[in-house]
């Protein structure tokens, strides 16, 4: 019912029907209920809000500014919503809905420059007294909505650098190989580009090539343990396959041995079929890489290990192809599509060690994406 919203203290949801209902229409009777619901709820609402703001201003914190902007700004928006509206007739009582409007200019501004102003001050002191990448992430926060609101106010894109640059963990990339074997370098190049990970946290920055004027937090180590590359080996498998297959036709015979006729006398002729046998010969090629490791995060500040996470991948290469001996009429045809391919080439061990990399990178991703500074 419309006046639910009104009755429970929801002015601007029943404002927001109201509004909504008299978009078209307005003058029509049934639209009255509508008419009177805006009028009240709207004067309740004003009333409310200025109650609050008499409350906050009274009660002196600064940190209540941000409301009490916020409040002013409600009460412009609500009657600029219902301003294109009017006139709204009250029918009954030959009159127009009366709606008290007043211009809150004067106070956005002045509430606005004093926001601005305790921002600006609890942002700077934040950057200048403390230690911590929380606060100065904070503090970027605020400048931020300070510059929302305030654009270019005194130096706050300054300041909003400064804080991105403080409160950012700077973490250092070294990749390690532990093992015997070769890690081909465009694999490495890919696992070092952290730019195809997808981080989406603002305040860390990985590099793998260190710069000087940066100070890192933090060390990621990828080390590779051991990388384990299976012999080539070909896998045999004979089937023996066994089918009836059409061979022509003959004449129907009953259980005397006369050739049956039908109804007009010609002899009826139906399918001969032939059991055939063949042997399928299947070989698969067979290789595997398993590839065992660590990623561990280090405090280079307290020259601490954070956290260690397992890196483990495997990549299997298996290729099949047929032969065959006999009647290949006996075979289904997802074997006889096997006898259209020929052996290839084994991958190199390097070729090996490169396919597991997308395995590699998604372990990665997982272990950023899980880990928190």
């Amino acid at each position: 019912k419309p006046q639910t919203a009104l009755n429970n203290g929801n002015y601007d949801a029943a404002i927001n029907t109201a509004i909504e209902n008299l978009q078209s229409n307005k003058t029509k009777k049934n639209k009255q209920p509508y008419v009177l619901m805006l009028e009240e709820a709207f004067a309740k609402a004003v009333s409310k809000d200025m109650q609050d703001i008499q409350f906050l201003e009274r009660d002196g914190n600064p940190a209540n500014l941000e409301t009490i902007y916020n409040t002013y700004l409600r009460l412009n928006d609500r009657q600029e919503r219902i301003r294109p509206l009017l006139p709204l007739p009250v029918l009954e009582e030959n009159r127009d809905a009366r709606f008290s409007f007043d211009n809150y200019t004067d106070e956005i501004i002045n509430v606005k420059n004093r926001l601005s102003a305790y921002l600006y001050a609890n942002a700077s002191k934040m950057l200048n007294e403390s230690n911590s990448k929380f606060d100065y992430r904070e503090a970027h926060q605020k400048l931020q909505y300070l510059n929302t609101i305030n654009p270019n106010y005194q130096n706050t894109v300054l300041l909003m650098d400064e804080a991105l640059r403080k409160g950012t963990d700077f973490v250092m990339v070294n990749l390690s190989n532990e093992t015997d074997k070769v890690i081909p370098q465009r694999l490495e190049e890919d696992l070092l580009n952290f730019n195809t990970y997808g981080i989406n946290d603002p305040w860390v920055v990985y590099h793998n090539n260190p710069l000087d004027n940066i100070h890192y937090d933090y060390e990621m180590r990828i080390a590779f343990r051991s990388i384990t590359i299976s012999p080539e080996q070909v896998r045999e498998r004979q089937l023996v396959k066994e089918r009836q297959v059409k061979d022509g036709w003959q004449y129907l015979e009953d259980e005397k041995g006369n050739v049956v006729k039908d109804s007009v006398g010609n002899p009826i002729k139906v399918d001969k079929f032939t059991a055939v046998t063949c042997n399928f010969y299947e070989y698969t090629q067979y290789k595997s890489v398993q590839v065992q490791g660590q990623v561990s995060f280090n405090d280079l500040n307290t020259q601490q290990t954070v956290n260690t996470y397992p890196l483990t991948s495997q990549f299997v290469f298996e290729y099949v192809y047929a032969n065959y001996s006999g009647d290949k009429r006996a075979l289904e045809d997802n074997l006889l599509i096997l006898l259209d391919r020929k052996s290839v080439p084994f991958p190199s061990n390097e070729q090996m060690i490169y396919d597991a990399g997308e395995d590699i990178k998604n372990h990665l991703k997982a272990i950023i994406s899980k880990h928190r500074f």
